[in-house]
Parts: C-alpha cells; sequence; structure tokens
C-alpha cells in the first residue's frame, strides 16, 4: 500500500470507512430508542429511526442541509434499506449524542496519519488518534456539516440502523401472524405475506419495539432499487415555492430585528458611541454593543421593528473605532513575511521519499517556481444570522449551521446557562462553504437578545459586514523545485508550502480547552502537495505554519484549493520543459496509479483532448484528489479582449459508491462555478486591518453569461461512498491557467488569472 492510498483526506483514498478502524464501530452507533424525541403515537426503534402512526418513517437529521442534497441522500439510505417511497421518509433534527457525532471529519482534522509508508500501524498515533476523535465525538458531540463527509460517514451507520428497523419489523409481523419471518416481504412500505396478511409499519411497530431481530444484514448491492438512481431531490419543491425556511425566513411572535456595524480593522471593538440620533429613528428600539465572539470582530447592533429600521439605525450611530495599530494586517506585508518564511525556515514535512538531495546534486538541469493564492472570503447568498430568545432560563435560536452543537455552546456561555437549557433549531443554509462552522454570531445573537428582556431577536449581517468579517481562507506561497537528468526526466520534486495554519485557529475558537497552547502540524494547509499521485522517485513536501493575525477558516476544499493550482501548473511546466504533451506526461507518471490515470483519460477522452478547436481556443488539464475522490478535468477557453473566457469544463470523477448520481453532478456544477469565481476574480485585501473588498462590485462571481457549460462523467465504483461538494473545486484554477498557458506562452503562477 503506497503512501498516497493512505494519507487521510475526508476518509483517506481508500475509500474505507474511519469508524471501521475501531473508533466508532457503525453497530455501536446505532443508539437507543430513547434517543429519538418522543412524538404522540410514534415509536422509536433506535437512535435513528422512528416509526409513525401512519406507518411513515422519521429519520433522526444531524446534518445541515445547504444545497448539497444530503437531506436527500440520506433519507434514500433509509428508504432503500426499508423499502418505503422515498416521500414516506420525514426528517426530524437529531440530538448531540455521540452517535450522530461525525466521526469521519472529526479524523480529517487530525494532523498525523494513522499508517505509516508501509500501511503498518503505528500504534503510538493510532492511540492519539482514537483518543482525540474519541474525546470530541463524546464530549463534544460535534453533529458537524463539512468536509464533504456526511454520505462517507453515514453511510454504513444509516444503512445499519434502517436494516435494524426492518429486522426488527419483520419479526414483529411474524409473531402477530405466526409465520416464519423469512416468508414475509416488503415493498412500498407494506409487510406482505402469501397468506393474504398485510401491514403497515405502523400497525407493527410497537411489537417491533419489544422485538429481537436476528441475521441483521444490509441490501446487498444487486438488490438496490433507489441508491445509485437518479432521485428528484426532496428539498426543491419547497424551495421553489417560498415555503423552505432558511434562517431569514425565521418568524415568530414579538420578533424584534438586529442589525450589526462592526469595527473596520479586524478584531476591534468600538471605543465609544453616540447613540443619539439612531434612537430618534421611527422604529429604532435600542443600541447594544457587541463583544468579540467566537475569535470575531466587536462592534454594535441596533434593535428595531424591522431589519430596515436597524439598518438604518446602524449607520446612524455616531462611532468613534480605535485606530489601527502598527502590526494591523496588511497584505503586502503577510506576502513579504510569507516569503521570507520559505527562504529562511524549514517547515513541517509531512512526506519525503527517495533521496531527493541526492537527486539535486546530480541533476543536470533545476526548474523553479514559486506560486501564490490571496485570501478569499466565503461569499454565501444568505449572509450571517441568527434568531435568539432568552426568556426563563433558558434560550432558543433559530440559526443556519454547520455546527448545532458548537452554536448551543456558545448561545450557554453568552448567556450564562448549562447547555441542556439550550435548544437549537437548525434551519436551512442559504450556502455554507465552511463559514458556518463558526459560531461568531451565535453569540452576538444571544447578546442582543438578552437585552430585549425576553423577545425573539432575528440579527443578521449586512453583505458589507459579512464580506468583511470572515474567517478567510488564508493567503498561501509555495516554491517548487525539479530536478532532471541528462535525459530530461524527473529525478526528484521538492515543494515548502507557506501560509496560516487553519486547524489550530479553528480549535482555538471551537473548542478551546481541546486546542492545547501549541499548534500541532496542520496537514489541511498542505493536502494536496503531500499526496500526489505521481510516481517521482525523490519527493520532500514540507510546510511553514504561520501566524498572520486574519482571522482564517476552512474554506471549501481548504488547503486543496490552492494546492491543486500550485501542483498542477507545475506538473504543467514539467510536461513543457521535458517537451511532452500534458495529459501524455501525467499518463506517464501514473503508470502506479491506474485509478488516477482511468479518471485523467475518461476526462480527456470526453473532452477530445488533441483534437482540433475553434479558433482562438486552447484546452488545459488537471487531476486532483480530495476528500477521498479523484477529479480530472479539461477547461476550454479563449480571450475576449483580453478577457478570459471559459467556454467548456469537462470533468470526470471517481467518488466511490454513488447515491444519487443528478447530485454528484449538481455539485460539481456548483464546485466548478464556485471555483472558477475565485480562480478569475476572488481576492481579499487588507490594508491597516481593513478589508478593501465590501461587495459584489469588488469581489466579483461568475455570472450566467460568463458561466461555462459543465459536463459530469462519473466513474462507476463499488469502493466506500467518498466525497462529492468539494472535490471538483481545486481542478478549475490550474485546467484554466494551463489552457491559456497554451494560448498564451504565459505562464500565470499567482490567483486570480490575470492575463
Amino acid at each position: 500500500m503506497k503512501r498516497r492510498t493512505w494519507i487521510l483526506s475526508a476518509l483517506g483514498a481508500t475509500g474505507a470507512l474511519v469508524v471501521g478502524w475501531g473508533v466508532m464501530p457503525a453497530r455501536s452507533r446505532l443508539g437507543s430508542p430513547e434517543l429519538m424525541l418522543k412524538t404522540e403515537g410514534d415509536v422509536a426503534l433506535n437512535g435513528w429511526i422512528k416509526i409513525a402512526k401512519d406507518g411513515a418513517v422519521i429519520l433522526a437529521m444531524p446534518r445541515s442541509e445547504m444545497g448539497q442534497g444530503v437531506h436527500t441522500a440520506l433519507a434514500m439510505l433509509v428508504a432503500e434499506e426499508l423499502d418505503v417511497p422515498l416521500n414516506r421518509v420525514r426528517l426530524e433534527q437529531a440530538g448531540a449524542d455521540s452517535i450522530y457525532g461525525n466521526v469521519a471529519m472529526l479524523v480529517a482534522s487530525l494532523p498525523f496519519h494513522p499508517l505509516d509508508s508501509e500501511g503498518e500501524h503505528k500504534p503510538t498515533k493510532i492511540k492519539m488518534a482514537e483518543w482525540v476523535v474519541g474525546k470530541l465525538a463524546r464530549e463534544l458531540g460535534i453533529n458537524a456539516t463539512g468536509g464533504s463527509s456526511t454520505i462517507a460517514d453515514l453511510w454504513d451507520p444509516l444503512r445499519m440502523a434502517a436494516a435494524t428497523a426492518r429486522a426488527s419489523l419483520v419479526q414483529a409481523a411474524a409473531t402477530a401472524w405466526k409465520v416464519p419471518a423469512n416468508d414475509i416481504t416488503l415493498a412500498n412500505g407494506l409487510m406482505k405475506h402469501a397468506s393474504g396478511k398485510t401491514a403497515h409499519f405502523g400497525e407493527m411497530a410497537t411489537g417491533a419495539a419489544g422485538a429481537t431481530p436476528q441475521g441483521i444484514s444490509t441490501k446487498a448491492r444487486q438488490d438496490w432499487k433507489l441508491i445509485g438512481q437518479s432521485t428528484a431531490r426532496t428539498d426543491i419543491p419547497s424551495k421553489v415555492t417560498g415555503q423552505a425556511q432558511f434562517g431569514l425566513d425565521v418568524r415568530l411572535p414579538g420578533m424584534l430585528f438586529a442589525a450589526v456595524r462592526m469595527s473596520p480593522v479586524l478584531g476591534g471593538t468600538a471605543s465609544s458611541m453616540d447613540t443619539k440620533a439612531a434612537l430618534a429613528i421611527a422604529g429604532v428600539e435600542k443600541v447594544v454593543p457587541l463583544d468579540a465572539w467566537g475569535g470575531g470582530t466587536g462592534g454594535l447592533a441596533v434593535v428595531g421593528k424591522s431589519t430596515w429600521h436597524a439598518r438604518q439605525g446602524a449607520q446612524a450611530v455616531q462611532v468613534q473605532w480605535p485606530a489601527p495599530g502598527t502590526g494591523a494586517a496588511d497584505t503586502t506585508r503577510i506576502q513579504a513575511d510569507l516569503l521570507k518564511a520559505l527562504n529562511t525556515e524549514s517547515g513541517f514535512t509531512f512526506h519525503e521519499q527517495g533521496v531527493p538531495t541526492q537527486a539535486e546534486k546530480s541533476a543536470a538541469s533545476r526548474i523553479d517556481a514559486l506560486y501564490q493564492a490571496p485570501y478569499l472570503a466565503h461569499a454565501t447568498m444568505e449572509p450571517m444570522n441568527c434568531t435568539a430568545q432568552v426568556k426563563d432560563g433558558r434560550v432558543e435560536v433559530w440559526v443556519p449551521t454547520q455546527v448545532p452543537q458548537m452554536a448551543r455552546a456558545m448561545a450557554a456561555k453568552v448567556a450564562g446557562v448549562k447547555e441542556d437549557q439550550v435548544t437549537v433549531h437548525v434551519t436551512l443554509l442559504g450556502g455554507g462553504f465552511g463559514r458556518r462552522l463558526e459560531v461568531d454570531f451565535v453569540g452576538q445573537a444571544v447578546q442582543v437578545a438578552m437585552a430585549c428582556k425576553g423577545a425573539p431577536v432575528q440579527l443578521s449581517w449586512s453583505r458589507e459586514e459579512d464580506m468583511g468579517h470572515d474567517f478567510y481562507r488564508p493567503m498561501h506561497l509555495a516554491k517548487f523545485q525539479a530536478s532532471l537528468d541528462d535525459k530530461g526526466e524527473v529525478t526528484s520534486l521538492r515543494i515548502k508550502s507557506a501560509g496560516d495554519a487553519i486547524t489550530p485557529r479553528w480549535m482555538a475558537r471551537a473548542a478551546p480547552h481541546l486546542s492545547g497552547p501549541i499548534d500541532m502540524p496542520d496537514k489541511t494547509a498542505s493536502e494536496g502537495l503531500f499526496d500526489l499521485p505521481y510516481g517521482f522517485a525523490s519527493q520532500h513536501m514540507s510546510h511553514v505554519a504561520t501566524k498572520s493575525g486574519v482571522p482564517v477558516g476552512f474554506w471549501r476544499s481548504v488547503g486543496h484549493s490552492h494546492n491543486a493550482f500550485f501542483s498542477e501548473s507545475f506538473i504543467d511546466e514539467l510536461a513543457v520543459a521535458t517537451k511532452q504533451d500534458p495529459l501524455t506526461f501525467r499518463m506517464n507518471w501514473l503508470k502506479d496509479a491506474p485509478r488516477y490515470a482511468a479518471v485523467l483519460k475518461l476526462a480527456a477522452d470526453k473532452a477530445g483532448w488533441g483534437k482540433p478547436l475553434p479558433a482562438g481556443r486552447a484546452q488545459g488539464i488537471a487531476l486532483h484528489e480530495s476528500f477521498g475522490s479523484i477529479t480530472a478535468q479539461v477547461a476550454e477557453v479563449s480571450l475576449d479582449q483580453g478577457q478570459i473566457r471559459v467556454h467548456r469544463v469537462v470533468c470526470a470523477i471517481d467518488c466511490g459508491t454513488v447515491v444519487n448520481p443528478g447530485t454528484v453532478a449538481q455539485q460539481v456544477e456548483s464546485s466548478v462555478i464556485y471555483g472558477l469565481s475565485a480562480a478569475l476574480f476572488g481576492k481579499i485585501d487588507i490594508v491597516g486591518g481593513v478589508v478593501q473588498q465590501s461587495n459584489f462590485p469588488s469581489y466579483p462571481l461568475v455570472t450566467l453569461s460568463q458561466a461555462p457549460l459543465v459536463e459530469t462523467h462519473i466513474v462507476p465504483s463499488t469502493r466506500h461512498p467518498a466525497g462529492v461538494g468539494e472535490p471538483a473545486v481545486p481542478p478549475v484554477a490550474p485546467a484554466v491557467g494551463n489552457a491559456l498557458f497554451a494560448l498564451t506562452g504565459k505562464r500565470l503562477r499567482a490567483l486570480p488569472l490575470v492575463v
């Protein structure tokens, strides 16, 4: 087993379920029926499944729906095992028990690898990994939605929970009808026997709760009827009709509305404020100073009878903000500091094989390149918001969040109550992309609600506040050095990158008592560099972790988002230097990686690589693995009066077993547009601690007229499901950049791409 096949990304490239190596086996994640919320007439069969009186199946839902389609996919797993129509599966928000914890995402955050390069266990690291994951899952109950891990994490536990419920129902029917359990069949939510006896699940639920089923097993692949079929998403109709409830749609009796205004300087707060003009505006109720919760920025909130009143009041407050200090964040200085760090610090070695120094000494020639990527904002469609009510010693929040347990912990901390006195309602999310792994806005909402004496308050951010007070994707730089022998063959590859470590900063905000006083190596900063599939004999990949002072967080596909641009652009440089076609060069170095080669070949074939193109167009290719999935893309580009135009992106993806092919295509399309926006336009500049971009005119996104045709081709697979929501983001930038080189002969080594 080679190194590239075991390094953890979301689940590890092997596709093995993380819980399978001993952290939390699938059967141990069934949970007690007591975990399900009690509803009159419903019968819980385990911690995931309960049966309604009318025979409908109710699924405990611990993951957030932010457009990625997981509510449909998870319901499909249950519907498949229970042979019930998909529209008969209803969702109910799950609790905080550790069976709902996202084990895959937690393991993916570990800064070390649980196997060595020969595939053998390292007992001390395994022991530490299990301790960390177990402690987080048990003590925090992190039901996080992120890391493209939802389906991968719940693939076994949910199917096992549904299979157990099925066996219990069948056993109950067999006992009631006095027939062998093997003679009972299930179809369309009904149990049937050849004698003519039939019953829906609700009629056997009570008996099933007391049954002891035998021989529980999930369905064989050849018996699947729903899994693997393109299925209409269950959340779409309510979004079309407007019945879907996002965070900003929450309406409660007596609700007030709050608008925030935060210090322009990141991490700052108000020195003083004059509220007279604001309070004189009709409809404005009060002004509340805001602390810097969750590593965010302080300021103020104005409460009014509507969001409009609140925002007018917020602008009317006369505020004295602190002047930026001498050490205030500045992107020009940070870039210089990163370059200095690359040249003077050794960093942490994430991967080394062969003897790079020896290959470098005997090299006939060398290729060097410096790549860079800027800070990026998340720019979710729905800005940050949270509705909170503090009343009678209890706190209730309605929030679009990826981390409901952390939202609860933040609410409890601000209100000074125990966590079991806080109720969290997770709404639909108008985009997450990692930004809603933070809970700074939850702290603000609870603080304002406390000042409103029992009235519910919906706090929301403007786009400008959202853009200027994000937890940004870090700026990164990377140096590449390749050695070639006298035959022009690559003999070694050395990569050193530098940039802020994300996981330690996030852990300090999310779980400070577990984050520790010393930063551990953060693989999210170097992922996509230390696990390349190409078979160069000698390799060395290291990362210099920095602390810029800029608030940083997880951005869609995290380190892969920029590291793929770095690595796949440089691979193209090597192809040019060795006078080979970019596809041919890659295929030659993928001889020991057939899965990668197959994905790359599929994308190239479907894109017509090497065939004549319309005049003025060129193609670029890129290959990358992230979150357990391998993705290859071919971009077709041209220049229109100096502006980059991407006409077509052909994507091939091997993401293991596919639950809903339609959703995979949707996520690929979403990823391409998101990644393309960053590649062409994305950049956050900071001067004196103040973010310079404020709204979409200064932070553009790809528009409908600029969007390319996106084609998705899924590689058939029987492997464990892997990530889908993020893996198609990383290859976009290098595919476009490589196409631009083919078109212009100019190598672009910095994002965003500018010809």
